[in-house]
């Protein structure tokens, strides 16, 4: 599919490319961008949304809340577990047809979830979702960007990759709104519906593309070894650990404060906050990564401080919430664009070691929020969010050269 579109005049004159010799402006395959936006959508929200909907699944399903927050745990574990391997084991297939695949994974996955009434079986469903996530995560960066001009690959990932925020800032809200006022099997019988059209979408929309040659993997180990990636990294593994140890719990902890029936609102809140922060974060982050990622980490610490001091619900909650939208809003982009700025000719392996930690960091949250919440208590889960802040700004503060420079490669 080529991304030279027409661009005659609506007067009928000869457009200026053929009366100056020069190239058409170039645009984006937006259909088919969003088409995989929308993937990465489905694979945020399909690995979050329990997060708002626990008492409700917990009650269904017989078991502990806690236990109940390991859906979100199995489901990285499945995406940190695979994600490598089957991305070598996959990368010869025709990528249309491997995108297919992951997205019907999904289709099935969530069906078995809304309407499965025993907890393992739940479970089995969640770690086979995390491995189909695993397969399109590794595919959809490397597919915008083959679908789009050289000069616009990097706008395309944008518009690619955008589905994650807008996952966590509009889709978990709306789910948890859908759980709570119809049941949460609905929530995900949704999703279903969702991928089953998303399917129909990228069979018209999305260009299909040969798979990898024999030698094209990208090394992993070789990019660890480039400067700045490993401070990213690890930016990228406490951070995700200490906002997962919170979201993962969110609806239990508001139980504590006797905001139960809020839950969507205050995720609402988190949600607007956060589509903020994206937009923030994408006009400024050429000049200021640094800074924009100093100011992340400073803005969910202020949110959990305020937490932390909360015995009871109110209006501090949500101005809680906005400070955490804030923070996180833009933290994808941020440590994406890090990522990729540092791992330089190793970029594909730094992202791809960015997708499983950050899912290994997701699992970590929910058996550590579990693991708190049955010895501590939720309110235990603010003061942790703290705690492990403390590291993640003095990375950032300290990786000044690389990772997080004061001035970025070409700005």
């Amino acid at each position: 599919m080529s991304a030279s579109p027409e661009t005659a005049a609506a007067s009928g004159a000869a457009p200026p490319a053929a009366r100056q010799g020069t190239e058409p402006p170039q645009r984006l395959p937006m259909l088919a961008l969003l088409a995989l936006a929308t993937a990465v959508f489905i694979t945020s929200l399909t690995e979050t949304l329990p997060a708002g909907l626990l008492p409700d699944m917990s009650q269904d399903l017989r078991v502990s809340e806690s236990a109940t927050g390991q859906t979100v745990t199995i489901y990285a574990i499945g995406t940190a577990l695979t994600a490598i391997p089957l991305t070598a084991a996959t990368a010869g297939w025709r990528r249309k047809r491997l995108l297919l695949t992951a997205v019907a994974g999904f289709a099935v996955a969530n069906t078995v979830t809304a309407v499965s009434s025993v907890y393992g079986l739940t479970m089995v469903a969640r770690f086979l979702a995390g491995v189909a996530a695993g397969l399109a995560w590794a595919l959809l960066a490397g597919y915008a960007r083959r679908m789009a001009p050289v000069p616009l690959q990097g706008r395309a990932i944008a518009v690619a990759m955008a589905g994650i925020p807008v996952a966590l800032s509009l889709g978990v809200p709306a789910g948890t709104f859908l759980g709570q006022a119809l049941g949460w099997r609905v929530a995900f019988l949704a999703m279903t519906a969702l991928t089953l059209v998303l399917l129909l979408w990228i069979t018209a929309a999305v260009p299909d593309y040969p798979g990898q040659q024999r030698g094209e993997r990208p090394r992993m180990l070789r990019a660890l070894g480039v400067p700045g990636v490993r401070p990213v990294l690890f930016v990228t593994l406490v951070f995700v650990l200490a906002h997962t140890v919170l979201y993962a719990y969110i609806a239990t902890f508001l139980d504590g404060l006797d905001m139960g029936g809020r839950t969507d609102l205050v995720l609402l809140a988190f949600g607007v906050t956060s589509l903020l922060s994206i937009w923030i974060v994408g006009a400024q982050i050429q000049h200021r990564l640094r800074s924009l990622t100093i100011a992340s980490t400073l803005l969910v610490a202020a949110a959990a401080a305020l937490l932390a001091a909360l015995s009871d619900g109110g209006p501090l909650v949500y101005v809680a919430a906005v400070l955490w939208g804030l923070g996180w809003g833009g933290l994808p982009t941020l440590l994406q664009t890090a990522a990729g700025d540092a791992g330089g000719e190793q970029a594909d392996a730094a992202q791809a070691m960015l997708v499983t930690l950050w899912n290994v960091a997701m699992a970590g949250g929910g058996v550590l929020g579990g693991v708190l919440l049955d010895a501590t208590g939720s309110g235990s889960f603010p003061w942790t969010v703290l705690l492990l802040l403390l590291p993640v700004l003095a990375v950032v503060l300290a990786a000044r050269g690389h990772g997080f420079p004061a001035r970025r490669p070409g700005a």
